[in-house]
């Protein structure tokens, strides 16, 4: 999924304060000319739209800011809100235009009945994402797991995921994403005991 984002530049002595009671969220973007970064800003609501669409790290966004002829390929790289308001104050691009290869968290998502589960066992679930490397047009949006053959006892790790084509997972490929354990035996009330 790509999403199209248009923002301005942002004047150097513009105060972010001023800029969100204007209803325009100051952002950056960075990677488009080397080690230079440039100062933007968008628009707050178009901003708001952009994240329940984006995810950070993963959702590839064409940004476009016409001020500099500029348009290119970019990831969401920072969110900066507040902590339980949930307002936005910062957001971070990065743009993969020119890289052959990038970095990005994908989501893993659990499809069909496990065996196991079937059976009384439960999902040991140790983690949600993995780091993947792959080209920028070549994000997978979520990693499937077919959780349908999977008994009690079964363990899957991050080297045994079946990935797209062009994508390779990072990290250690020995690390455990769930388990399917049996139940905890019931221990019998005093009552229970006596008969």
């Amino acid at each position: 999924m790509t999403i199209t984002v248009k923002c301005q530049t942002r004047q150097e002595d513009s105060k972010p304060r001023a800029l969100r009671r204007q209803g325009l969220i100051p952002a950056t973007l960075y990677g488009h000319d080397g080690a230079a970064s440039i100062s933007l800003t968008l628009d707050g609501k178009e901003a708001q739209n952009l994240l329940k669409k984006a995810s950070v790290n993963n959702t590839l966004i064409d940004l476009n800011i016409p001020e500099i002829d500029w348009n290119g390929k970019a990831l969401i790289r920072e969110v900066q809100a507040h902590p339980w308001k949930r307002t936005l104050y910062h957001l971070s691009f990065f743009s993969v235009a020119a890289q052959k290869k990038i970095k990005v968290a994908v989501q893993l998502k659990m499809v069909g009945q496990a065996l196991g589960v079937k059976k009384g066992g439960l999902i040991e679930q140790t983690i949600s994402e993995i780091e993947v490397e792959c080209s920028p047009d070549n994000i997978p949006e979520s990693i499937e797991i077919d959780m349908s053959p999977m008994d009690i006892g079964t363990r899957l790790h991050v080297g045994e995921l079946e990935l797209p084509p062009g994508v390779s997972a990072l990290g250690d490929t020995s690390t455990t994403i769930f388990s399917i354990i049996a139940p905890a035996k019931m221990v019998p009330t005093e009552t229970e005991a006596e008969e």
